[in-house]
């Protein structure tokens, strides 16, 4: 008994301080530059300590608009999209708790009873014909002692999961997040250009109805009723296509919000949304590194690691246990009875002589590794090109709503000058449409450079990783 004792001692040891076949992990070099690109393009942004970076702001604090921010906190408690990301979080962590609990003995109590009756030319004379057998035990069967590490490679692979998956919620939160304020930036624009086109109809149709009056007493030309028709006609077309997408924007608004968003919460143009918090790319384009997309690709990749780790452990020995306490007896009343006792020590080692499918697991766990880091990579330099791409917004686009405005103004002025000339009978009509109408196609642009600088500061705030929870504790909390 001492000797096996010695066994499962030695068998204890071995299993805390086992080897590992895990390949040493460091985080590879980012294949961007550490500098933010520079240009014409990005002279007027603002690389500074002294304004926030995105990962480090709430959401909360970032969206200054108190209606929004009713509409993101509606679409974080109901949103079936984040609500599917949330279950598949709560999903890999039990599948991480399964795999964990594979490096701990599994203790199970059996019970066992028999009776059999012999045959007479089988039974040996002075012998009792039938029989009886009743046992409990309590032991472990077939614990495999992870000497190698193959277990505890499995189960770190689980973690990265999980990890992995715990950022995608991330993700998918931060993707919400923007697309809220994306949509209802867009629908405060549709609104916006919704009351200048009925502002323009009803001036179109005014002007219609005074040549019309004109035309029957032939003081204007048919031509000049049908001009002023047509421009009633588009505004009036045009009345109806923002209508449409006014619906349909609410619409939007009402799935990404789980619920019908309330009007009282619905903006009534542009200017009536309170603009973002300024926000800073910060120095070096290592922040992008706390970007949750990146981090899940990080640990997808520690994950490749252990994999491999564990497919180098299937090339050693297992070693596994198989134990039992407990008592037999021939009469179910003797079973706790004095000198019934019973115990069984079993340990049992399996070596691996040929078996060609560790081999091709071994080459598919490396080349398992080389994706998740080409993935890695490929992450981060999307990530670099997305700021990139808002940088180079955020640079030219306060230029283009200015330039756009000063048009706007330079056409409102033309077209009161044409409408006096025309009363005054120095020029035709013709004159008044096509400035009332370039006042009008200007009126609109402005409008769509307005809704592309506010909704670029959503998409800048979004690509730096704002709009999530940083989780920085989270891998320490589930491994106690």
């Amino acid at each position: 008994m001492k000797r096996e004792l010695l066994f499962l001692q030695a068998g204890i040891i071995l299993l805390l301080g086992g080897c590992t076949m895990t390949p040493k992990y460091t985080r590879p070099e980012t294949p961007i530059p550490t500098d933010w690109p520079d240009g014409s393009a990005y002279q007027n942004n603002k690389f500074s300590q002294d304004v926030p970076i995105a990962a480090d702001i709430k959401w909360q604090e970032f969206f200054t608009d108190k209606k929004l921010q009713q509409i993101i906190e509606t679409a974080l408690n109901n949103n079936r999209d984040l609500r599917l990301a949330a279950l598949n979080v709560e999903t890999a962590r039990a599948l991480y708790g399964i795999q964990r609990a594979e490096l701990f003995p599994v203790i199970d109590a059996t019970g066992f009873g028999s009776k059999q009756r012999s045959s007479a030319d089988l039974t040996t004379p002075g012998q009792p014909r039938t029989t009886k057998q009743f046992n409990v035990d309590l032991g472990i069967t077939s614990w495999e002692i992870d000497f190698f590490g193959r277990i505890s490679n499995l189960k770190e692979r689980a973690l990265r999961e999980y990890l992995a998956t715990e950022q995608a919620r991330r993700s998918a939160q931060i993707t919400l997040v923007g697309e809220v304020a994306r949509v209802y930036l867009t629908l405060a624009a549709d609104r916006g250009n919704l009351k200048l086109t009925r502002s323009t109809l009803e001036a179109q149709q005014a002007d219609y109805d005074l040549i019309r009056r004109q035309y029957e007493v032939e003081l204007a030309n048919e031509m000049d009723l049908r001009r002023v028709q047509t421009q009633v006609d588009t505004a009036r077309g045009d009345v109806a296509r923002y209508t449409q997408l006014v619906a349909q924007g609410q619409n939007a608004l009402n799935l990404l919000a789980g619920s019908s968003v309330p009007e009282d919460f619905l903006p009534h143009d542009l200017a009536s949304v309170s603009p973002p918090m300024d926000i800073s790319p910060g120095l070096s384009s290592e922040v992008l590194l706390r970007r949750p997309d990146i981090m899940a690709a990080e640990h997808q990749l520690k994950g490749a690691y252990a994999y491999i780790g564990a497919a180098r452990a299937a090339f050693f020995p297992r070693i596994s246990l198989t134990t039992a306490v407990g008592t037999a007896s021939d009469e179910l009343s003797g079973l706790f009875g004095s000198g019934n006792g019973t115990w069984s020590f079993a340990p049992q080692v399996a070596m691996p002589i040929f078996d060609a499918r560790t081999w091709a697991a071994y080459r598919v766990s490396k080349s398992v590794q080389k994706i998740a880091l080409t993935q890695y990579e490929k992450t981060i330099q999307t990530a670099f090109k997305e700021v990139a791409d808002a940088l180079a917004v955020r640079g030219t686009v306060d230029q283009q709503v200015a330039a756009q405005q000063s048009i706007v103004n330079s056409t409102q002025k033309i077209y009161s000058l044409s409408n006096k000339r025309y009363t005054s009978g120095i020029d035709s009509y013709l004159g008044v449409l096509d400035a009332q109408r370039s006042l009008y196609g200007a009126q609109q642009g402005l409008i769509s450079l307005q809704l592309s600088k506010l909704a670029n500061e959503v998409r800048f705030y979004a690509v730096l990783g704002g709009g999530g929870e940083y989780l920085e504790a989270s891998e320490t909390s589930v491994k106690k």
